[in-house]
């Protein structure tokens, strides 16, 4: 029923994503539906087991490590409740069945703030509380399973009637619609165990089985003798003087490995060191580095994996010793013990049983352009997960960069309001202290990140994220995909359309105009500074005559223009 319900849903997600209320192109409740359900059947397939029980509690757990944006959470969390309904059960009839899927509509309803009803909730809420009675007439569970997906076909058809804006535009809701796909394939695959439908030779490999990693191999490279050129140096000129090498084993119980970003790590260690290098294979890191403090380096590269082969050289003391005409290894080199790292001894500058106390804050945000990411690295963020509206990072993500960061207070910045939820899912499954700032847009993300103190409480600097996002008001300008009408707004397929917060105000053939009309509306309730940040489509020239244009208009307005490079939209604007 999984793997074919995964099918359905994959052979099907275009359509889902089509179904978008915002004619916007990268409009994807289909595609994080797909990679929700893939990550499920990888897990499911890589744990078979004839126990209803075990194999549920296999799908749920891909799945919520898999869940990307509203609808994949949502979807997964759907399935944790139906798989708790169903622990420690070998066999599952209708009557069990049915709990489960109402177990799973209670526990989704719960993890939702604002429940909606017109979207996917209320297909599976529906589909689920017939199921409950309907299973009081039969021990069939194919035919109570022809039930369900009968019954989550006519609740979404019924969507347009509950959410305005789906009657408005003309479709069904799009993540209820998933899901009815999912209750499809759930069904053929009954029908055809039960003979009653011939195999689908169509099948698409939904969820190839993941690659196993081999963890390389390798045997640490001992520092070389020194030459006699230092003989020209100055002992004390050594600034950098531990010389580190050490693997980090990122391989933990499984095949699960903590997320690592190389580059934000080659940066710390860069704060106080140099002659950094960093090389990864598969599960393995080799790290060199020259620094004055070995204690902060070790607590930096702990929370990666476990740190073995670890060599620490005292430079200076070599140095002193080559110009004494002493062999380079007769002594000097310190070549500390686990314990002792881990108790803190012979650590310079590091008091002993403090060496991997961690930072009292850190801060993740979700950013999609280069330009965006590297001005949220600039300011205090330390990890940057790529993704938005077209990619959407899923929990496990979030869970694993949560893990890469030792920081006692971890703050995450979605910037997109399809992400939230798989943040506030990660924060559950996280032993951390994270504190979630629910940033819709990238401008909200970046005035919160600039109203951080770092010599603040958690609490209140989380009040003051909170407060800054929402003094910002947000706008951006993209490409739309289809002929609709929203809210009174008429938009043809190619048109530019200027989106303010969530509501599209403008839709016009020309980008200027757009951007015009959009700034003007934005721009109603005053403001005193406009930043405009540029994508990878947008024009030169073209920026520049719209600088004119807010130049002339608003001569009172300060202005700023950083580059971006986010991809589908020309401009994003952020107005405070």
């Amino acid at each position: 029923m999984a793997l074919l319900g995964a099918d359905y849903l994959q052979r099907n997600a275009e359509h889902v994503n089509a179904l978008n209320v915002f004619p916007v192109p990268d409009g994807d409740t289909g595609t994080n539906m797909n990679l929700t359900m893939s990550s499920g059947v990888r897990e499911l397939r890589s744990k078979p087991s004839a126990s209803v029980g075990k194999a549920t509690e296999a799908l749920s757990k891909g799945l919520l490590m898999g869940a990307r944006g509203n609808s994949g959470v949502i979807l997964s969390q759907l399935f944790r409740g139906f798989s708790r309904s169903l622990a420690n059960l070998e066999e599952a009839g209708t009557v069990q069945l049915a709990a489960a899927l109402q177990y799973g509509v209670d526990l989704a309803y719960k993890a939702v703030v604002k429940p909606v009803e017109g979207t996917i909730l209320t297909v599976a809420k529906e589909a689920a509380k017939h199921a409950v009675q309907y299973a009081r007439r039969t021990n069939d569970v194919i035919e109570l399973m022809q039930e369900v997906h009968s019954k989550a076909n006519e609740a979404l058809q019924r969507t347009p009637d509950l959410l305005p804006v789906l009657k408005q535009v003309g479709v069904v809701d799009s993540g209820g619609q998933g899901l009815v796909f999912i209750y499809e394939g759930f069904l053929r695959s009954l029908l055809e165990l039960d003979g009653q439908l011939e195999p689908d030779d169509m099948q698409s490999e939904a969820a190839p089985p993941e690659e196993v990693a081999v963890p390389l191999k390798a045997t640490p490279v001992r520092k070389q003798e020194p030459t006699s050129a230092q003989a020209r140096l100055a002992t004390d000129a050594i600034e950098f003087l531990y010389d580190m090498e050490f693997f980090i084993n990122r391989k933990l119980k499984g095949n699960a490995t903590v997320f690592f970003d190389e580059s934000a790590y080659k940066r710390a260690l860069g704060k106080d060191g140099d002659s950094i290098l960093v090389i990864t294979e598969d599960d393995i890191i080799k790290v060199h580095v020259h620094s004055r403090k070995p204690g902060d380096v070790l607590n930096l590269s702990l929370p990666y994996g476990e740190l073995t082969d670890i060599h620490i050289l005292n430079m200076r003391e070599q140095h002193r010793e080559l110009l004494e005409h002493e062999q380079a290894d007769s002594g000097g080199i310190a070549d500390y013990s686990a314990a002792e790292l881990l108790a803190g001894e012979g650590l310079q500058g590091v008091p002993p049983g403090q060496v991997f106390e961690w930072a009292p804050f850190g801060i993740i945000a979700v950013a999609l352009g280069e330009g965006i990411t590297n001005i949220f690295l600039e300011n205090e963020v330390d990890t940057v997960l790529s993704g938005g509206q077209t990619m959407n990072p899923s929990t496990e993500d979030f869970v694993k960069a949560i893990e890469a960061l030792s920081a006692e207070h971890i703050y995450i910045l979605p910037n997109n309001g399809n992400i939230i939820l798989a943040a506030e899912q990660a924060a559950e499954l996280s032993e951390r202290k994270v504190m979630i700032i629910p940033t819709k847009t990238i401008p909200q993300g970046l005035a919160a990140v600039l109203a951080f103190k770092e010599d603040e409480t958690a609490e209140r600097n989380s009040e003051w994220m909170k407060n800054a996002a929402e003094q910002v008001v947000s706008g951006q300008v993209t490409k739309a995909v289809r002929d609709t009408t929203i809210e009174g707004v008429a938009i043809r397929e190619g048109d530019f359309i200027g989106i303010k917060e969530k509501q599209i105000v403008v839709s016009n053939a020309d980008l200027p105009g757009a951007c015009q009309s959009l700034i003007a509306s934005m721009l109603e309730a005053g403001g005193d500074l406009l930043t405009i940040l540029t994508g990878e489509e947008a024009d030169a020239s073209e920026t520049a005559s719209l600088c004119e244009w807010i130049g002339e208009q608003y001569p009172e307005l300060e202005l700023e223009v950083q580059k971006g490079g986010q991809p589908l939209y020309p401009y994003v604007f952020a107005l405070e």
